[in-house]
């Protein structure tokens, strides 16, 4: 007969009354004053039950004390079997770890932070590293491609006294060196399109700054060009007034701190109203007297005058 057809659902009686017996056990595993009321016992089998008591503790809310006790069979003597803090159905729980790898966001690093690349890091790939004929297919020579893909070798191990010296002018490494490929690993195209989608986000031409600008970056004077591919979409801001300031900054970007920002055309403005002066309309000064209107001082009506 299996285990679970002989645990019984019902808590053995001399179990379930050594509620002493639990709260002893777990004042002596737990620090003073931090073991609560009796929380309520479940049968964990045949003479096995198990006591839940509050948990105090600060930083524990929600978790319980748990003492399992037993008996043999045939004994009226409840034993220890063991004590341990257990968390409640609402106990606060810490977050699932998470490796480190995943929980790093831009701008975690301080001073003295070393952050390893992986060797199949999908946003770099092989660069030239100064052998006249690469390998077929490759951009490295096969010295270096074996350098990086081996796990257990690190491409930047190299001292800056071991590293090869300076090609010979003319050479395929001097021509490698001149366009920055003369290293162990450049940006991938994957690498490329993450940064330029990243940078677009922060100053790019959809945000609010750059849609009430008066004229984009790619007129500006204090852009800086890059260079690569990269600096066909991007420029880095040398205006010290400007929120993007030493920051890269897509063509497209724009701010009021732009350098033709005073001698921008102005909007043009609507032509004033039209005055036609060839129409002669009448404006009375005084409005005109009605028939039962009292006449002005001064002036006599005609009945009067026919009296007199």
């Amino acid at each position: 007969m299996s285990a679970a057809t002989t645990r019984s659902r019902t808590p053995d009686r001399l179990c379930a009354e050594a509620v002493d017996l639990a709260r002893s056990a777990a004042e002596e595993a737990a620090a003073p004053g931090v073991v609560g009321e009796h929380a309520g016992l479940i049968s964990e089998g045949d003479r096995v039950v198990t006591h839940f008591f509050e948990c105090k503790e600060p930083g524990y809310r929600g978790w319980r004390w748990a003492v399992t006790v037993a008996r043999a069979s045939r004994a009226k003597v409840v034993t220890l079997d063991e004590t341990v803090l257990l968390p409640g159905p609402d106990a606060l729980l810490a977050p699932e770890w998470v490796p480190w790898s995943e929980r790093l966001r831009p701008g975690d690093m301080g001073p003295g932070d070393l952050l390893p690349t992986e060797a199949d890091d999908l946003r770099l790939e092989p660069g030239y590293t100064g052998e006249d004929e690469p390998a077929p297919n490759a951009a490295v020579s096969a010295e270096m491609a074996e350098l990086v893909d081996a796990e257990d070798v690190e491409v930047t191990a190299r001292v800056p006294a071991e590293l090869p010296a300076a090609p010979a002018r003319g050479s395929i490494a001097a021509v490698a060196e001149e366009l920055g490929m003369r290293r162990a690993r450049v940006l991938s195209r994957y690498g490329l399109h993450t940064a330029a989608d990243r940078w677009e986000e922060s100053y790019g031409s959809k945000t609010p700054m750059a849609q009430a600008a008066p004229a984009s970056c790619l007129s500006c004077g204090f852009l800086a060009p890059i260079g690569g591919s990269l600096g066909q979409a991007f420029g880095v801001c040398a205006n010290e007034f400007s929120p993007a300031d030493g920051r890269v900054v897509s063509l497209a970007y724009g701010c009021g701190g732009h350098s033709e920002a005073a001698v921008m055309p102005k909007p043009p403005r609507p032509a004033p109203p039209v005055i036609d002066e060839t129409i002669v309309e009448p404006f009375p000064l005084r409005p005109a007297p009605d028939s039962g209107s009292v006449s002005a001082p001064g002036e006599e009506s005609t009945e009067e005058l026919g009296h007199s």
